[in-house]
């Protein structure tokens, strides 16, 4: 069997970086919580892989593009679940060479098209059973970190915490 050659990674955001959970108050949606060892992660696949995230959600639109883009310097997108793999194909995301990590209801759709699914514990059921890794922990509390472990170990060099340096010019972590 020949092994995959994975040059992508997109993650959906609300379920996977945050908690899922919508905040409120009669002026409208005001917060999403994100985890916090997600960020550095994620700097770890920086230099093997192309990372973007993408969400539907338009009314949270801001809030997510002021931790992921603002603060993150990751590439956000908004398109639906339906139109996620029609979107990788269009804009340079052969699904083939893409890992995308997913908790909705639909996300099960996009698992089938790429070359890894995964799925934070707290995903949607069916979700959960089409998915290649499930990680241990919920979304927005450290998911995507696991997620970003497991992908090191199972496509590049297994990370080890022990010799791990930042490289301050690139924002990246080294190995």
């Amino acid at each position: 069997m020949k092994a995959k050659v994975i040059k992508n990674f997109i993650l959906d955001v609300d379920g996977v970086l945050t908690d899922g959970q919508f905040y409120y108050t009669t002026k409208g949606k005001v917060m999403k919580s994100f985890g916090a060892d997600d960020h550095d992660a994620l700097l770890l696949l920086k230099p093997h892989l192309r990372i973007c995230m993408v969400t539907g959600d338009r009314k949270g639109f801001a809030i997510s593009k002021k931790r992921i883009t603002d603060d993150m310097h990751f590439p956000l997108e908004l398109v639906s679940t339906l139109e996620r793999v029609k979107w990788m194909r269009e804009n340079g995301f052969a699904p083939k060479e893409t890992i995308y990590m997913g908790d909705g209801i639909f996300d099960a759709r996009v698992f089938d098209e790429v070359a890894y699914g995964i799925a934070p514990a707290n995903a949607f059921v069916t979700t959960k059973a089409h998915a290649d890794f499930v990680t241990p922990s919920a979304g927005g509390n450290s998911a995507v970190a696991e997620a970003c472990i497991h992908i090191l170990k199972k496509f590049f060099t297994p990370f080890n915490p022990l010799r791990t340096t930042l490289k301050k010019s690139s924002g990246e972590w080294g190995q």
